[in-house]
């Protein structure tokens, strides 16, 4: 949360006392968390309505109940702080800490500017051809993925990538981008002069498509390839591939594929994904 804030006089914030706490916190409720945790540093006598539950219980979606209780099940997670910090530090929690749920095969977190849903379709829940076959691909332990095991690719010909997700399970009315998430070994081959076609959109409708390439080391000048990957904090790559708005009361499949646009001859090899991730998108003012 950022800490430049505006200059505001003593006497400009000493009416907020004289309001009834109801008042206050259907008022302070109707700001996006970043704006309460400000209004809390530069109002005194508005913090303890900022940091109280009432606030970050209306802050918190309306179902985050049931990925709690999911989460609480699942290790590497601090059952303790889930099951009796305050609604702040839940929040919080749960913004930096993704919670596995689907049998560890999904991960779900808070996006802490607007309180929105992210989540995160691990490798092993998406359909990719070959990934039993470990001439083709490998399943392997990585201490930096959120989820048990990344898949390695090992070598083909074709890269083919596809996933869900039940559009039930993302806030609604909200604008989502939609990444692959991966990173490459030292041996990356096959993917420098090579556009992927991405596919998102409700399967069975028509989907929006574009063109991405994957390899971080050569960025050649494709025709209509859309932003190159960049580096996230966990250390990971991430590359957009299109965007879903989310209409409120859809509840559908949303489907989000990577297809080679023409058959490479040549072989590939070096990619090792984590998964998709479908996030809010971020508007830059």
């Amino acid at each position: 949360m950022s800490n430049q804030l505006p200059e505001v006089s003593q006497n400009s914030i000493d009416h907020f006392t004289g309001l009834p706490e109801e008042c206050l916190v259907d008022t302070v409720s109707l700001t996006t968390p970043a704006d309460a945790c400000r209004l809390a540093l530069v109002a005194s006598s508005l913090r303890l309505i900022v940091d109280s539950d009432a606030v970050w219980e209306r802050f918190l979606p309306s179902d985050y109940q049931q990925f709690v209780i999911n989460a609480m099940t699942q290790r590497g997670h601090n059952r303790d702080l889930l099951s009796n910090s305050s609604k702040k530090e839940l929040y919080q929690y749960m913004c930096d800490h993704p919670l596995l749920t689907n049998d560890g095969g999904m991960s779900t977190s808070l996006d802490k500017w607007t309180g929105n849903w992210c989540f995160m379709i691990a490798a092993r829940k998406l359909r990719i051809p070959g990934a039993d076959n470990e001439q083709n691909w490998r399943w392997a332990p990585d201490s930096n993925s959120r989820f048990s095991k990344a898949i390695v690719l090992i070598n083909t010909t074709r890269l083919d990538i596809h996933g869900k997700i039940n559009t039930r399970l993302l806030s609604p009315g909200i604008t989502y981008m939609t990444y692959l998430v991966y990173k490459s070994t030292f041996t990356i081959l096959g993917f420098e002069d090579q556009s992927i076609r991405v596919s998102v959109g409700i399967i069975g409708e028509e989907c929006i498509h574009g063109l991405v390439c994957l390899d971080p080391r050569k960025m050649v000048q494709l025709t209509n390839v859309s932003v190159p990957p960049r580096t996230r904090k966990d250390g990971w790559l991430e590359i957009e591939l299109a965007e879903y708005h989310n209409k409120e009361g859809e509840y559908r499949e949303l489907g989000i594929g990577l297809k080679e646009v023409t058959r490479n001859k040549l072989l590939q090899c070096g990619l090792i994904i984590q998964g998709l991730e479908i996030r809010p998108k971020v508007l830059v003012m």
